[in-house]
């Protein structure tokens, strides 16, 4: 019977005999719950955790990039797409995305997502020499104005080859490395840190109807399964950030059931990324039918997941969630 980890996370100074740091932060836990796929839940101590699930829970994340992990950054979106599910539009100019490049670092992203290939749900496959076409030519106005770290948002290794050359230092598959066995390869080469997805199904058809025998074990296991394949290929575990793929091939009973137990993730020993930014089910429980107006409730769902110690977080409303993020880190 395999056990999985879910540390019980709470935060503040006065820390009990026992405690343990979360992933080097300030967060701490005292008793993790042990998930199984064939019993109930059960409580146990941090000191009755085995040593290196113990050490993956608690050890400090290297920096990615010269980014320190032990306190929240933010991932500004910027999609050069005509038909992004949000943005879609806004930035498919080179000074259009340059200027949002420019306002989105100076008001709180340290880095910078750009995407040539819309991955909502029923978008279409996008050729590789159009994604380049579409994304290097912004990523080098972009690092011609700021040197803070570009991600390039790509399932293909010709397109991030293409955005390395123009000054990429990262690449984020929403494929988890699954769809082309030369992109894993080429970052290990190039020395590129990674963030690795999970999406059930293509962005086509993942919402049409996404079944799991456990969502939250299932997608641990394939994030697990992905990082250790990415190790094999060469990549480094401390250059490996992961993320659950919230809205990707779920629903929202999926997308609720990663969130409240997001601390499982730490498990994995890497950087965790949360990416909820107006989504269908913020809009739906915040009943906000317009995507541009969901920061509210984007925010809420990105504070809960800095509050189990998610690293990194996705957005597309960078001057109110650094905001809030200011104010949430205050009072605590």
């Amino acid at each position: 019977m395999t056990g999985y980890y879910r540390p019980l996370v709470q935060h503040g100074p006065a820390r009990p005999d026992g405690a343990v740091a979360l992933a080097g932060q300030r967060l701490w836990f005292t008793h993790a719950q042990i998930l199984t796929r064939d019993g109930a839940p059960r409580v146990v101590a941090a000191r009755d955790i085995p040593a290196k699930m113990l050490e993956r829970l608690s050890g400090p994340r290297a920096p990615i990039a010269g980014l320190a992990m032990d306190t929240p950054q933010i991932m500004g979106i910027l999609n050069t797409t005509p038909d992004s599910f949000s943005d879609g539009g806004r930035h498919n100019s080179i000074p259009a995305a340059r200027a949002a490049a420019v306002e989105m670092v100076a008001h709180g992203a340290s880095i910078l997502d750009i995407g040539g290939e819309s991955t909502r749900p029923g978008a279409d496959f996008v050729p590789e020499d159009e994604e380049i076409a579409r994304t290097q030519p912004v990523i080098r106005a972009i690092r011609d104005e700021t040197d803070a770290l570009i991600s390039i948002d790509t399932r293909k290794a010709g397109v991030a080859r293409a955005a390395r050359d123009a000054g990429a230092g990262l690449v984020n598959d929403v494929s988890g490395f699954t769809f082309d066995p030369a992109l894993a390869p080429f970052c290990a080469e190039a020395g590129m840190p990674v963030c690795v997805m999970h999406m059930q199904g293509e962005p086509g058809t993942m919402q049409e109807s996404p079944t799991y025998g456990n969502v939250l074990l299932d997608v641990y296991d394939f994030l697990e399964a992905q990082v250790d394949l990415l190790e094999k290929a060469g990549l480094k575990r401390h250059n490996i950030i992961v993320d659950p793929g919230i809205g990707f091939g779920k629903t929202e009973d999926h997308n609720l059931e990663l969130l409240r137990n997001l601390s499982l993730f730490h498990g994995l020993g890497c950087p965790l990324l949360l990416g909820v930014s107006r989504k269908g089910f913020i809009g739906r429980i915040g009943q906000e039918p317009r995507k541009d107006a969901r920061a509210p409730g984007s925010i809420a769902v990105a504070l809960a997941g800095l509050s189990q110690g998610v690293q990194i977080i996705r957005v597309h409303d960078v001057v109110e969630t650094a905001q809030a993020l200011r104010l949430w880190a205050a009072v605590r």
